[in-house]
C-alpha cells in the first residue's frame, strides 16, 4: 500500500504548470507560471497589451507547489488576476466608450494600470461571502424547507439530505448562468471564453499559434472553471454526507443552532474540497485522451457548453495575442529561473497578430 500511494503522489506531482486564462470584457487574460498579460480589442481594432511578471506565492514558498496546498493558493492566485483583469477591461472598455461618444473634445488617456491590493483582497473576500451564502446557505436552508414541508425526515447525517443539498446547488448555478447568458455583454464574455480555450488548446497540441489553426479546436476544455464548480458540486455530496454520518456535528444542540453549525462547518471543508477539485481537473487535462480522464471531465465540459460560444476570427486574434505575449515573456526574459521580479508593468498597442514575436516554448517547457 505505501508503495502504491508514492506511485499516486508521484503521477499526481508531475503535471505540468498549465497556462490558464481568462475572458474579460473586449479580450482575454492569459497568465503562464510566471508572466501575466491582458489583451483587449480596441474600438479602432487594435489590441492593447498589458503586459507583466507573474511572481506569486509558489515561486516564493515551494509548499505551495505540492499537490493538495497549491490548490486554494492558486485559486485565490486566479481570483486576484482575474479581478485585476476585468477591472483594466472594464476601465480601458470605459475609456474607449467615451471616446466613440466624443470624438473632439475627449482626450484619450492611458488605460488605469491596476494591480494587486488591498482592494483586490477585499473584493475577494466579498465574492467568497457571496459565494458561500449562494451556493452554502441558500441550498441547506432550502434542502431544509423542503425536508419540513413534505415531512421527508431526512437526517443531517443521512446521504439524502447531501444529494438533495446538492442538486439545489447545482440549480442554482445552471439556472444563473443561462439567465445572465442573454445579456449581449456577457454573450460577447462567453464568446472569448471559447477563444481561450481553444488558444490553449492549440498550444497544448503542438501547433503554429494562428487563428487557422485555433478555428479548429473545440470552445471546451477539461481544466476550465466550470469544471471545477461541477467537481466541487459533486465532492461536496460525497465528502458532507461521509462526514457528516462520521463525525457528530450539532450534536446535542436544539434544530436552529444545529444547521447553523452545519452550515459552518460546510465552509470550512470547502477549502479541502477545493484542493481536491483542483487536482482532479489538472490531472484529467494533462491525459485528455484516456478515457478514465474524459469520463471526469465529461460532466464539466457539458457545463462549459453554457460558459462558452464559438469566437469570431477576431475574438480568436485577441486571445491567440496573449498567449503568444506570454510565451514571449517566459523564453525571452527566462522568467522561470529568477528569483525576483525583473519586468515592469507595460502596456503596448498592436494592429496584428504578427507583430508579437514568435516564441519557440512548448508544452514540455512547463513541466514541474
Amino acid at each position: 500500500m505505501p508503495k502504491l500511494l508514492k506511485s499516486l503522489i508521484s503521477l499526481v506531482s508531475k503535471q505540468y504548470a498549465s497556462i490558464g486564462g481568462q475572458a474579460v470584457i473586449e479580450g482575454v487574460m492569459m497568465r503562464s507560471p510566471n508572466a501575466f498579460v491582458v489583451a483587449i480589442r480596441k474600438t479602432n481594432g487594435e489590441i492593447r497589451l498589458r503586459k507583466d511578471q507573474w511572481f506569486g506565492l509558489s515561486q516564493k514558498f515551494r509548499l505551495f507547489k505540492k499537490p493538495f496546498f497549491r490548490g486554494v493558493i492558486m485559486l485565490i492566485e486566479a481570483m486576484a488576476n482575474g479581478i485585476v483583469a476585468l477591472n483594466y477591461s472594464a476601465q480601458l472598455s470605459l475609456e474607449e466608450e467615451l471616446k466613440s461618444r466624443d470624438k473632439t473634445s475627449h482626450k484619450s488617456k492611458p488605460a488605469r494600470k491596476d494591480k494587486i491590493d488591498w482592494t483586490t483582497f477585499l473584493t475577494i473576500i466579498v465574492s467568497f461571502v457571496f459565494g458561500m451564502v449562494l451556493f452554502v446557505l441558500v441550498p441547506h436552508a432550502t434542502t431544509e424547507g423542503i425536508n419540513q414541508f413534505f415531512v421527508f425526515n431526512w437526517a443531517l447525517d443521512g446521504f439524502l439530505f447531501h444529494l438533495v443539498d446538492g442538486g439545489v446547488k447545482a440549480c442554482i448555478f445552471v439556472i444563473y448562468i443561462w439567465l445572465i447568458g442573454f445579456i449581449p455583454e456577457i454573450s460577447r464574455v462567453f464568446q472569448y471564453h471559447g477563444a481561450e480555450h481553444k488558444s490553449i488548446a492549440t498550444f497544448e497540441a503542438g501547433e503554429e499559434l494562428t487563428v487557422e489553426n485555433a478555428s479548429l479546436h473545440s470552445t471546451l476544455h477539461p481544466r476550465c472553471g466550470t469544471s471545477f464548480i461541477f467537481f466541487l458540486l459533486f465532492i461536496s455530496i460525497i465528502l458532507f454526507s461521509a462526514i457528516f454520518s462520521v463525525i457528530p456535528i450539532g450534536e446535542g444542540l436544539s434544530k436552529f443552532p444545529k444547521h447553523l453549525v452545519a452550515i459552518l462547518a460546510k465552509i470550512v471543508f470547502m477549502i479541502p474540497i477545493a484542493s481536491i477539485s483542483y487536482e482532479i481537473i489538472k490531472f484529467a487535462g494533462k491525459y485528455p485522451k484516456n478515457s478514465v480522464c474524459r469520463a471526469l471531465s465529461f460532466p464539466g465540459m457539458m457545463l462549459q457548453r453554457l460558459t462558452t460560444k464559438e469566437p469570431d476570427t477576431k475574438q480568436l486574434e485577441v486571445a491567440l495575442s496573449s498567449i503568444k505575449a506570454v510565451l514571449l515573456l517566459e523564453e525571452k526574459y527566462e522568467l522561470k529561473e529568477c528569483k525576483q521580479k525583473v519586468l515592469t508593468l507595460e502596456e503596448v498597442d498592436l494592429s496584428s497578430l504578427n507583430e508579437i514575436e514568435k516564441s519557440n516554448s512548448s508544452l514540455k517547457d512547463f513541466m514541474e
